[in-house]
């Protein structure tokens, strides 16, 4: 089977920390965003190749997932242009033949994916405002009738969470041809909610799977909701970490070992990257990544980037990496 990940995105939302770095390497309770996704999947080993649709910082992906996952035959495809998730896969559409798995890793499920016996499976999940999302609609035999991009007056409350299977990839990939050479665009993307659509007009059963869990990453409020759950459900660590006299945790945290912790007060939900060096302070339902030093401040909703340096700050910060803040705390 065959793993497709699109995430050529420019990640906008997450603005300033995807300037430096794409969306899927932005830092969520310990490891990257992609780290959470690849580690989800209950073997790597069982796909036959994974195919990474990236973009802008893309090389970023590639060195990571080379030195993290050796053992992950990878290939790699550049999207210049954003022009959609159909565009996306048809530009790696070379070998995709046979069954494939189709995730967006700015979302995280639980799921379990094996039992992949239908001729289509896409992963839904009840929502209380539909109309913020992409739906399913279900046919009278429960199997997917059509998807529809936030109706206004929504006949289905199960939204599309971003997972995918199809046994024959090709079928798709026939049918974003057929979209493609249409022209069927909404704001200057090929969408691939229509493409699966011209499937199910054709006959194809899809099944529409639920999950129980679905974060999103794709908002600074999204990520720092993500931090809480993953901490609260098995991705806090205080292994091999040395707190200085002076400091305490405040559980849920994660704490890299060679984060060094002075005088301060850690947590509930703080995620302290490696390297990081928190003299005086108090952090709190906050992401700090690595090499990052923060001195005599109080932090609370925070996403604090990459070798960045707080002094004197007190409240809620949202700074990129290599950032400085000084403050009068």
């Amino acid at each position: 089977m065959k793993l497709v990940l699109p995430m050529a995105g420019y990640g906008t939302r997450l603005r300033p920390h995807t300037w430096s770095k794409p969306k899927p390497l932005v830092s969520v309770a310990g490891k990257p965003v992609l780290a959470h996704f690849l580690d989800s999947l209950d073997s790597l080993a069982d796909f036959e190749e994974a195919v990474f649709i990236v973009g802008y910082l893309g090389e970023q992906v590639e060195q990571y997932v080379g030195e993290h996952y050796p053992r992950l035959k990878a290939r790699y495809v550049v999207q210049p242009e954003l022009s959609g998730q159909s565009h996306a896969l048809w530009l790696a559409r070379d070998g995709l033949r046979g069954p494939a798995l189709i995730g967006f890793v700015d979302s995280w499920i639980e799921s379990d994916f094996s039992g992949l016996d239908a001729e289509g499976i896409i992963w839904v999940k009840e929502v209380d405002d539909p109309r913020r999302f992409g739906l399913v609609e279900l046919a009278p035999d429960g199997s997917v009738r059509r998807l529809i991009e936030k109706p206004q007056d929504p006949q289905s409350n199960l939204a599309v969470v971003g997972f995918y299977y199809f046994p024959q990839v090709e079928k798709l990939l026939e049918a974003i041809e057929r979209q493609m050479a249409g022209g069927g665009m909404l704001k200057g993307e090929f969408y691939l909610a229509d493409a699966i659509n011209l499937l199910l007009e054709g006959g194809l059963r899809v099944e529409a799977r639920p999950v129980e869990i679905w974060q999103d990453f794709g908002t600074p409020e999204a990520v720092l909701a993500a931090n809480r759950y993953l901490l609260d459900h098995g991705h806090a660590n205080v292994q091999d970490v040395s707190i200085e006299a002076g400091s305490r945790l405040g559980p849920p945290v994660f704490l890299d070992p060679s984060a060094v912790i002075r005088q301060s007060v850690i947590g509930p939900y703080a995620s302290i990257g490696p390297g990081c060096v928190i003299e005086g302070s108090e952090i709190r339902d906050s992401i700090v990544e690595a090499d990052t030093h923060i001195t005599n401040s109080m932090l609370r909703a925070s996403l604090i980037g990459r070798a960045a340096r707080v002094t004197g700050v007190v409240g809620s910060l949202n700074i990129g990496d290599s950032s400085e803040i000084r403050g009068d705390g």
